[in-house]
């Protein structure tokens, strides 16, 4: 039996509903949820309801589902959560259980913008320039060097929480003297564009990249884009990641400006707009099932068709619940 996690799920109908296909019956998807509200949870074989991630125990909890559940592969669909698997990984592994994320390494490099940004740098990709210190900044901007608007935002963060467009210096240094812990980032004025990217867990091989247009954003997520396919976006990706040592599945934010490709962010997880790859064929869930069962994956990069459209649209789930009090 191949059971498999998903913690935190959420919203998230579709992975659940995704990862159940790929079993076929070979094993339960079993889900996992702070509020008995979470619509994803009745969409798995079985769900447990569970503490906050930052109450204490929370780690011991999910050791113990995994335990009693028999569970192959365990993965979350929130940010906070990804370190706390990376971060016990051997605690995982020591009861069969494989955490599907990259080492912690990586994970933390992925929540550290401004780290991220200098590891870019490092390695010689486009990126967005970034300044920790507002008077280094406004020393480059009086020197014609960085121009407005910009970004305000928290080095650490996700789910676009904090973030601030300012138009002038004045709003740069107030938005600066309200919170600690913020970064300056220039404003990527281009196209911007999103890739699931998903690296075998046993061969270390890029297997699949998808790449999609960004064609309208809502509350920080993809509300409508395209498929594209471009050879040298590809091989910029593959680079990339291969440099970086990822493993798993990742989702990569680009932008392309002047025909040239920058590197905005990575999160070492399943993106909101990952129903678009996997209506176009591409089974990310799949090919976590063959690296749990102990296949290795073969390269399909780009194996998908362009111009498909995601539109996405509002859903309900209405059902009974023993637990409500009417």
């Amino acid at each position: 039996m191949t059971n498999i996690l998903i913690l935190s799920a959420g919203t998230r109908d579709k992975v659940v509903q995704y990862f159940k296909k790929a079993l076929a019956g070979k094993g339960q998807v079993i889900a996992t949820d702070c509020s008995e509200y979470a619509p994803a949870i009745y969409e798995a074989d079985d769900y447990e309801l569970v503490p906050r991630i930052t109450e204490p125990g929370y780690l011991e909890k999910i050791l113990d589902i995994c335990q009693r559940r028999q569970i192959a592969g365990v993965l979350s669909l929130i940010d906070p959560e990804l370190s706390l698997l990376a971060q016990n990984r051997e605690r995982f592994l020591e009861i069969g259980t494989t955490p599907i994320v990259p080492d912690a390494e990586a994970v933390e490099l992925c929540f550290n913008k401004y780290a991220m940004y200098e590891k870019l740098t490092e390695l010689g990709f486009a990126t967005g320039k970034c300044f920790l210190d507002k008077e280094a900044f406004f020393e480059a901007a009086d020197a014609g060097k960085m121009s407005y608007p910009v970004f305000v935002k928290p080095v650490c963060g996700s789910a676009s929480i904090s973030i601030n467009k300012a138009e002038d210096r004045e709003t740069v240094a107030f938005l600066c003297s309200r919170e600690d812990d913020l970064m300056i980032q220039e404003f990527m004025d281009g196209q911007e564009y999103g890739a699931d990217v998903y690296i075998d867990m046993i061969s270390g091989e890029i297997v699949s990249v998808f790449v999609k247009k960004k064609l309208k954003m809502r509350a920080g997520e993809t509300d409508k884009a395209v498929s594209v396919k471009d050879p040298a976006l590809f091989a910029l990706i593959c680079d990339f990641v291969k440099k970086m040592g990822f493993r798993g599945i990742i989702d990569i934010d680009l932008f392309e400006i002047g025909g040239k490709w920058y590197i905005s962010e990575v999160n070492p997880r399943f993106g909101g707009g990952y129903p678009h790859a996997y209506a176009c064929g591409v089974n990310v869930p799949e090919m976590i099932v063959n690296n749990l069962e102990g296949r290795v994956n073969e390269p399909a990069v780009g194996d998908y068709e362009a111009g498909m459209v995601m539109m996405k649209y509002n859903e309900i789930m209405v059902r009974k619940l023993s637990l409500i009090h009417i």
